[in-house]
């Protein structure tokens, strides 16, 4: 039996921000139970938590892969270590297959030590025009395809063909604009991961915040997901190939989860 926590994370408000599923364990299940698990729960990223000798071994699971890094997820398991595993902490480090990410409680917020992704401009293409179903005014490619847009309403409204942004490149293809009131807004799709769109994507906004930081030469910028759900982050680019990007998080909800590996369901407790 594993304790499951569901929180909303980039918001301050529950049924908005970003939702993960946070399991705590004493020791890793198979990867085909994670799997299944991260299927079942049917949320944008699972994460999966041991802790080790140095700290916290961190895996993340959307319901279609594993995947490398994933800032929201990871700003959940925070709150969860901070507020209900070591409450008496104010920091914790976690060991993932890219390398060791710690995150500081501050105040409301948690703050995460992210790597940035050099960009590249490339040229915007008509497959771009007719996957997002507007014309991108520049593009760029690192981890994932950046499209900038004229008009914050061009990326609030857009309804992009999930099969068209699969032919482009890119692990996520993002869609940003300046914005009215905040520096930018943002929308995150996630078909080749089977998300459609990614709520608010904390690892897009290592290379979305980092560019407008430089675009509009503003040392900190204020983003805002403009996805159904909503998020606020804070990007903060550290120039030496790191960027802080604070969030702020809220339980929703614990569980326990009775499914065995193989396959059987555990006693439910009277």
């Amino acid at each position: 039996m594993m304790k499951q926590y569901i929180v909303d994370a980039f918001t301050d408000t529950p049924f908005s921000g970003n939702p993960a599923a946070v399991c705590v364990m004493n020791a890793w299940p198979s990867e085909s139970f994670m799997r299944m698990l991260a299927m079942e729960n049917n949320l944008s990223e699972t994460a999966f938590i041991v802790r080790e000798e140095h700290g916290y071994r961190l895996r993340w699971f959307t319901p279609g892969t594993e995947v490398d890094l994933c800032g929201h997820a990871t700003l959940a398991s925070a709150f969860v270590i901070l507020n209900f595993i070591e409450p008496e902490s104010d920091t914790v480090r976690f060991d993932m297959h890219s390398g060791i990410l710690t995150v500081m409680r501050c105040g409301n917020q948690y703050e995460m030590d992210f790597p940035t992704c050099p960009l590249e401009e490339i040229p915007v293409s008509d497959e771009m025009e007719k996957a997002f179903g507007v014309r991108p005014v520049r593009a760029l490619l690192g981890l994932d395809l950046i499209c900038v847009f004229r008009h914050e309403d061009e990326v609030r409204n857009m309804n992009p063909d999930q099969v068209l942004l699969m032919r482009l490149p890119g692990r996520l293809q993002n869609a940003t604009a300046e914005g009215r009131e905040t520096d930018c807004v943002s929308r995150s799709f996630c078909p080749k991961v089977a998300v459609p769109e990614d709520p608010v994507c904390g690892s897009a906004h290592c290379q979305i915040g980092d560019y407008w930081a430089k675009e509009l030469g503003k040392p900190v910028i204020r983003a805002f997901q403009a996805s159904r759900r909503g998020g606020f982050l804070t990007c903060e680019p550290k120039g030496d190939g790191r960027i802080a990007i604070r969030g702020e998080a809220v339980l929703i909800a614990v569980s326990r989860i009775m499914a065995a590996e193989d396959g059987e369901s555990e006693e439910f407790p009277s």
